[in-house]
């Protein structure tokens, strides 16, 4: 027990040396993992479905949602977003697009591995423009929970319950 309390005490102070970052940062975990289960269970066939024919197909949320990961990463760390976003716009395939939403995440995930308190307020510039890393960390994770919150009514119209809700129904 002694041993335990040392360790606890020796944990504290670094878990309270980044609380922004360690925030945003658990926050980013969420999110991500519902995406990329969404993209999972959402059936091939259905990824042409679109809510209303003024909206988005279901694939299409989850391309715009890759690029919106790789153009907000970017800007966290002050750099232009990889080519590979723009190459995105058009895919339609479930394998694709599984695969897009993956790599953008994992991209996302270097970023914020690196990420603390200091470096989300140390000025970056990409080009003229300037800005503080946590500015597109907030975004990012705003971002990714609102195209989440679409994806959901994609998903209920179709009979599949959205990961999230299937992980709470399975903890009780």
């Amino acid at each position: 027990m002694r041993g335990f309390l040392v360790v606890t005490a020796l944990a504290l102070p670094l878990c309270a040396q980044n609380p922004i970052t360690d925030t945003v940062k658990s926050s980013y975990g969420r999110v991500r993992q519902n995406l990329v289960e969404t993209a999972e269970v959402m059936p091939e066939a259905d990824y042409a479905y679109k809510l209303s024919p003024a909206q988005r197909p279901f694939g299409e949320w989850i391309s715009h949602t890759a690029v919106l990961a790789y153009n907000s990463c970017a800007a966290m760390q002050g750099v232009a977003a990889p080519p590979t976003a723009a190459a995105l716009h058009g895919l339609t395939s479930k394998a694709d697009l599984v695969r897009s939403i993956r790599e953008s995440l994992e991209y996302c995930d270097a970023a914020f591995k690196v990420m603390d308190d200091k470096k989300a307020a140390t000025e970056v510039s990409i080009g003229d423009r300037k800005l503080y890393p946590i500015t597109p960390m907030i975004g990012l994770v705003t971002g990714l929970n609102e195209h989440y919150g679409n994806l959901v009514g994609y998903m209920r119209t179709k009979g599949i319950v959205p990961p999230s809700s299937a992980r709470a129904t399975t903890k009780k």
